[in-house]
């Protein structure tokens, strides 16, 4: 388990220089493992309000918190968090769920990632019930599979240009994180066996550790254009190596 902890601690180190959790790939990997599936969820949820707690710590005393930017979103997803991680689904439709999750993702990313250098100062806000629904779109996913939803908020953002980079970022970051802890309390809500889940508490230390460097790196070494890059990259990596295995190519 020493290799998937690297992994782990390596994927919380790129996402979170981008203010992003990491739940996706945390998906995958487990997946690749051979982990119980069961506990997948509990597990990407739990790295996610790890590694965007500090996140959203250092944006917000930054003062890139915009209110305005990240509610209507939030209003859509809570609900929808909760509901979607509550909801039991077998393995196979949760790893077909799981591929198209991460390649849309990886994708949207990859689009859109020389937008996360775009300083430009012509913004446009977004309607509200437009906002509201794709809150609860991405709540409802996200809940369902384990993640936090930023890896498509971000991008979404930045395609309408919603704001300036930094209150996206944070408005990302504190996305992931809201909906993160709403999907995880739907989660255990099934009844969850959280003995299975203590023993890969290394993996929420590698994470920890992970993310303090990937905060580091956001701010003295590269930028966030370069990282989304790499992020993009890795997550359509992961949902091919996944294709593979589930469609048998």
């Amino acid at each position: 388990m020493t290799i998937l902890s690297i992994f782990f601690l390596v994927t919380a180190l790129i996402y979170s220089s981008v203010g992003f959790g990491g739940g996706s790939t945390y998906l995958a990997l487990l997946l690749l493992w051979g982990i119980p599936y069961t506990i997948f969820p509990i597990i990407a949820l739990a790295c996610n309000i790890i590694v965007v707690s500090g996140n959203s710590f250092n944006y917000i005393r930054a003062g890139n918190f915009n209110l305005k930017l990240l509610l209507p979103y939030l209003f859509g997803s809570i609900p929808f968090a909760f509901i979607g991680g509550s909801i039991q689904i077998d393995k196979e439709l949760f790893e077909i769920i799981l591929f198209f999750v991460l390649g849309i993702a990886g994708i949207l990313l990859l689009i859109n990632f020389k937008s996360y250098g775009n300083n430009s100062s012509n913004y446009k806000t977004l309607p509200i019930y437009f906002s509201f629904i794709i809150g609860l779109i991405l709540g409802f996913v996200s809940g369902i599979v384990g993640i936090g939803g930023g890896i498509f908020l971000g991008p979404i953002l930045y395609l309408f240009r919603a704001a300036n980079p930094k209150h996206i970022t944070t408005a990302v970051s504190l996305f992931i994180l809201i909906n993160s802890i709403f999907g995880i309390i739907g989660q255990l809500s099934k009844n969850q066996n959280l003995l299975e889940v203590k023993e890969y508490f290394y993996l929420l230390l590698a994470v920890f550790i992970g993310g303090q460097i990937g905060n580091f790196l956001n701010l003295k070494l590269f930028s966030t254009k370069t990282l989304a890059l790499i992020t993009s990259i890795l997550v359509i990596i992961v949902a091919a190596r996944m294709g593979f295995n589930i469609f048998n190519f």
